[in-house]
């Protein structure tokens, strides 16, 4: 959104973003308090919409859309200081509200949908051709960023089906969805195999493979599109675990470890039934130790892909 200010000081924004968790939504509205100074013609949605629903703020389920929590805020003042303290006083309303729960399946799901939409009061006007009415929102996306945006071990079927397909369909004329999944192969991974020998969680977390089963799902509009899986070396990458130099060298802090570990079965999506009779002795961070030293650090490989819409 910086970046987006910087290229385009005056023009409206229109950002949503989707989230289950209640705490990730908290710390990102404490960061949104400097766009709406920066950038004040800033229309903001969060949601715990599923990602087959989430792009137009809609529910299909009768039950669901008669339960739909649709908040409104408009932020008074002009000063990042009054719109930190009305961002903070939204707290309460979460916590009630943003609830979630594991499915039969493993998945996230909220427990009521909820759609909160931020402005600041005195852009309404400006902003009023895109702010969205409940019911009539329509998905016209220029970008599309679904980073991690399903559990590894889910289906190809569901992926598509369930993520990347709507959110392909959102897109308007030249808009572009950047995909972002980990993919296993790293030194995360091998702390969970040391432990958990024969899991492995990245089997259907291939890019190409996910574009078979989404072009499927697309079926004859998958012409309309154009899908770029690049090259390993220009689509893959890693994320490093900052570390200091000297805590690699010799005997690794037990804070180190703790950030590993917890980074490692993260990523590696281990539930809290397996981690109990692990995490009763100090071999789960030996194990850590270990992978540490031997590749002088902690690192994680993903690999992103791009849909783009067509123009014409």
């Amino acid at each position: 959104m910086r970046s987006m200010h910087d290229r385009y000081p005056t023009m409206p924004f229109y950002v949503v973003g989707k989230e289950i968790s209640l705490e990730d939504v908290r710390l990102a509205l404490r960061k949104m308090v400097d766009r709406f100074v920066e950038h004040p013609s800033t229309c903001l949605v969060l949601t715990n919409l599923q990602y087959a629903s989430a792009p137009w703020l809609t529910v299909k389920s009768v039950n669901a859309a008669s339960s739909l929590i649709w908040h409104e805020v408009k932020l008074s003042g002009g000063t990042g200081h009054s719109f930190e303290r009305q961002l903070t006083e939204l707290e309460p309303f979460l916590a009630r509200n943003w609830n979630a729960r594991v499915s039969d399946s493993g998945h996230s799901v909220y427990e009521r949908p909820v759609v909160l939409v931020v402005y600041r009061e005195d852009h309404k006007f400006l902003l009023d051709s895109i702010i969205p009415r409940q019911g009539q929102t329509p998905a016209n996306y220029d970008l599309v960023i679904a980073s991690q945006p399903y559990r590894a071990r889910a289906s190809l079927e569901f992926k598509a089906r369930r993520v990347i397909a709507p959110l392909a369909k959102a897109l308007g004329p030249g808009g572009r969805l950047i995909g972002i999944h980990s993919c296993g192969r790293d030194p995360g991974m091998e702390i969970a195999q040391r432990v958990w020998p024969d899991d492995n969680p990245f089997v259907t977390n291939n890019r190409h493979d996910l574009f078979k089963c989404v072009k499927q799902e697309l079926a004859p509009n998958a012409r309309e599109f154009n899908f770029n899986a690049n090259s390993n070396l220009k689509a893959q990458f890693r994320y490093h675990m900052h570390t200091l130099p000297s805590e690699l060298a010799g005997s690794i802090g037990t804070s180190t470890l703790f950030a590993a570990w917890n980074a490692a079965i993260y990523v590696a999506q281990i539930e809290d039934e397996r981690l109990a009779p692990v995490v009763a002795n100090n071999k789960y961070l030996e194990v850590t130790q270990q992978v540490l030293h031997y590749h002088s650090g902690l690192w994680f490989q993903d690999e992103s892909f791009v849909i783009s819409r067509r123009r014409d």
